[in-house]
């Protein structure tokens, strides 16, 4: 008798709080759209990480930052910008969306499943040309990332490693 009557508090607390947990989810969702950069690719609600198989680096985007391998550091780095002799333009460079925390440690599984993505050049919906308002109404008041396309328009025409179309884990 007390294991059902433990049994029963039990589900009469999960069924209280489910519904709790479900709406903090949605809230995420919903703030992280006006989050990503415009040479994002289209169809996420939620994206934490553009993997970029073209230049095997990342980009982290609630802060905003490029992640990769220094060799000669032997050490991953944190910038606001690639290296300029990663010529990689991204708004053409194919993008992988990750949502797993700090996918970089595990670079190996990602270079190997989505290496097939570099040289995918303009396959990819962008964020930036997207007439879903869920994206416009971010797209056109986000000062930030027009700074971000000034500095990046018509870079890595030369020997551009971009990598994108895929939909993440779909493929």
């Amino acid at each position: 008798m007390k294991k059902l009557a433990v049994m029963a508090v039990l589900l009469a607390a999960g069924m209280y709080y489910a519904p709790t947990t479900q709406a903090q989810v949605r809230v995420n969702v919903n703030l992280n759209v006006g989050s990503q950069p415009l040479w994002g690719p289209v169809g996420y609600d939620y994206a934490e990480y553009y993997y970029l198989p073209d230049v095997d680096a990342w980009y982290y985007i609630p802060r905003r930052q490029f992640i990769f391998f220094d060799r000669d550091e032997g050490d991953w780095v944190f910038a606001s910008a690639l290296p300029r002799h990663y010529q990689y333009d991204l708004y053409r460079g194919y993008k992988v969306v990750v949502n797993e925390p700090r996918p970089y440690l595990n670079a190996g599984y990602y270079r190997n499943r989505y290496g097939r993505y570099r040289g995918w050049y303009d396959r990819q919906d962008l964020i930036r040309d997207c007439h879903d308002d869920r994206y416009r109404r971010y797209r056109d008041h986000d000062d930030d990332d027009d700074d971000d396309d000034r500095r990046w328009r018509g870079r890595g025409r030369g020997r551009g490693h971009g990598h994108g179309h895929g939909h993440g884990d779909d493929d």
